[in-house]
């Protein structure tokens, strides 16, 4: 069955994520259209994200990575961004994560939840994290326990069942994960931080003809 296009009849979306960057990493280009249209987007974040900056201690790198990330999400017009403090690296999915997810659903009461794949591997050399799986399976969970959940949830991952036409978006996407500048910088010092960012939004956001262009994937994996 071929891909459908992302709903459009909404109005608030909750990005549930373990880690700084991994808005941008795929889907920064279908928030910035997003929020240009006057939808809401708010962003929460299992972790700082303290140990991923290579030689840098957690005291040091969870503040840096809290203050990229948020300049990260206003390039794209987020400005609600909660930071959870579940440990970077060590997030499981746990009764207190599954729970700290419903409350933040049933706070904020969004249309859609999006978070990040659940699957194994998102290609054949391209292994998931366990953060990654972990996270979005205690994401899975907590929508099922909600007695009223939102009306769609999605993961940003290959092989979609909806793509959003982000043609026009990609440079804003870019410039959102660029803003990433120390932990890009330490993570491939020999390739220009707006290298590295351009690199991976055309990777995520594959061109689409029937799309018109550039589109964020996405899979459905609940829906009322």
């Amino acid at each position: 069955m071929s891909e459908q296009p992302f709903p459009t009849d909404w109005q608030i979306a909750l990005v549930l994520v373990p880690h700084p960057d991994d808005p941008e990493y795929g889907i920064g280009a279908a928030v910035a259209k997003w929020t240009d249209s006057g939808k809401t987007v708010h962003y929460a974040l299992a972790s700082r994200g303290e140990v991923g900056i290579a030689g840098m201690p957690p005291e040091q790198a969870g503040p840096l990575r809290e203050v990229e990330q948020r300049r990260s999400a206003a390039i794209v017009g987020v400005s609600d961004v909660a930071f959870w403090d579940f440990p970077d690296s060590n997030i499981r999915d746990t009764p207190e994560l599954r729970a700290k997810i419903a409350a933040t659903v049933a706070t904020l009461r969004p249309d859609i939840v999006v978070t990040i794949y659940s699957g194994p591997s998102w290609a054949p050399d391209a292994p998931n994290q366990r953060d990654h799986i972990e996270f979005a399976h205690a994401v899975a969970a907590a929508f099922d326990s909600i007695s009223d959940p939102p009306r769609w949830l999605f993961e940003n991952g290959p092989e979609p069942t909806h793509c959003e036409a982000v043609e026009g978006y990609t440079e804003r996407a870019v410039e959102s994960l660029a803003a990433h500048e120390v932990y890009l910088s330490v993570l491939d010092p020999d390739t220009p931080v707006v290298k590295q960012a351009r690199r991976q939004v055309e990777m995520a956001t594959p061109v689409r003809p029937e799309f018109g262009g550039r589109t964020a994937e996405f899979i459905l994996k609940r829906h009322r």
